[in-house]
């Protein structure tokens, strides 16, 4: 078939410790194969075209959707980090698409303004099994995307979910005891359906994810926080490597205008960054020499990682960046408000279910309080925040302003 014969095809020069489409686990519900796709590209295309996948557009990164064009969305960021994911694929030979679908959902699951919604929802929901973006991205694709005539969710292979629940390393030990305490609702309750194996690594694709997560935000804050004028260039001298390549840029060009120094220092930041991860993959493989994915998930530990000098650079840029942008006084008066917003919004759904719309109006009757709350907070952590905002403005008399 002219299927089988692409599938074939598909895996060229693929390492060995690669997670082969030909090789997959396969999906909850049985699908007929597709004769030009590979079950890792058809699953990228699901994400692609899903409700979940659009929305992003319009969730905040750190500021909120309407303090300008420029600054990045959920959107922007996750096609950043779809980019740095397929390039560090390619570099060590493991499956490009996998890695880039891994990419493209791994933040279905954050609530309107950012980390301030979550904190918001996670504490209204604490009484209900709590919110983590992380499980709630799993209930997206598993249950909540209602498109497809014989499935709830996208239905995706075994591999993406696996990547998507565990990218940044395993949930629970061996005997499935959380490890960081309980085990997210969603992650307990799919569990009961399919056994991802939250206790071992997951394959090289989701660990290029991950860590293509971390590059893209280290890098596109600085841009982000330079352009709201939360800190200077001057500020990022004292540190390191973000420092060292400014002074290098500025020696090679003293006269670059303003925006052109800042794109400079970017792009060879984002370079020094992914080729440091290419080195310290390539390094930690050849010490284990992997014959297969199997081998890389019982690993015991991350493959794809900065080296000991790059760890360290990188944790004092976030400790920079936690210091003069995330805890910034002008970004936290704004999250403060967000976080009003949501939370006021689940106290209003679940006191009074008929401020519901009608399409999740529907679907709440008979509900016991448990299911209810977790019911508002899918709908609340569906909505982006000029969503949240414009239901805000709905249910009460005066809205916060977040400008």
């Amino acid at each position: 078939m002219a299927g089988e014969a692409f599938l074939q095809r598909a895996p060229d020069r693929q390492a060995s410790f690669a997670s082969n489409p030909l090789f997959s686990k396969g999906r909850l519900v049985a699908e007929a194969p597709s004769r030009t796709r590979t079950p890792f590209q058809r699953d990228r295309d699901r994400i692609i075209h899903s409700t979940a996948f659009r929305r992003l557009k319009h969730k905040t990164q750190v500021f909120v959707a309407h303090e300008g064009d420029h600054y990045r969305t959920r959107l922007t960021h996750t096609i950043e980090v779809s980019q740095i994911a397929r390039s560090l694929a390619r570099a060590l030979r493991v499956n490009e698409d996998l890695a880039e679908a891994l990419a493209l959902v791994h933040d279905f699951g954050h609530t309107p303004f950012g980390h301030a919604g979550e904190r918001a929802l996670d504490a209204s929901m604490a009484d209900y099994g709590g919110f983590d973006h992380n499980a709630q991205s799993l209930r997206i694709v598993t249950k909540l995307e209602k498109q497809y005539a014989e499935f709830d969710g996208l239905n995706l292979c075994w591999e993406t979910l696996e990547g998507l629940a565990k990218h940044n390393g395993p949930l629970v030990d061996r005997e499935g005891v959380g490890l960081t305490g309980h085990l997210p609702q969603g992650f307990a309750e799919y569990g009961t359906l399919q056994d991802l194996q939250l206790w071992s690594w997951p394959g090289l694709e989701a660990q290029m994810a991950a860590i293509a997560d971390d590059i893209a935000y280290d890098n596109h804050d600085i841009d982000d926080g330079l352009r709201a004028g939360l800190f200077s260039l001057d500020d990022l001298s004292g540190v390191p490597l973000t420092g060292d390549i400014l002074r290098e840029v500025r020696a090679l060009y003293p006269k670059l205008e303003l925006s052109r120094t800042i794109h400079e220092l970017i792009r060879r930041q984002i370079t020094a960054m992914v080729e440091d991860v290419i080195d310290e993959t390539t390094r930690r493989i050849n010490k284990l020499v992997p014959a297969s994915v199997k081998d890389i998930r019982s690993a015991g530990r991350t493959m794809a990682a900065f080296s000991a000098a790059m760890a360290k650079k990188e944790r004092a840029l976030k400790s920079f960046l936690f210091d003069n942008m995330y805890r910034h006084s002008q970004v936290m008066a704004v999250m403060d408000k967000a976080e009003r917003i949501v939370r006021q919004l689940f106290e209003a759904y679940v006191g009074d279910p008929d401020k519901l719309p009608q399409d999740w109006l529907k679907n709440s009757p008979n509900m016991d309080k448990t299911a209810l709350a977790r019911h508002v907070a899918d709908f609340i952590a569906g909505q982006s925040d000029t969503y949240a905002i414009q239901e805000h403005r709905r249910l009460f008399d005066a809205t916060p302003d977040l400008g």
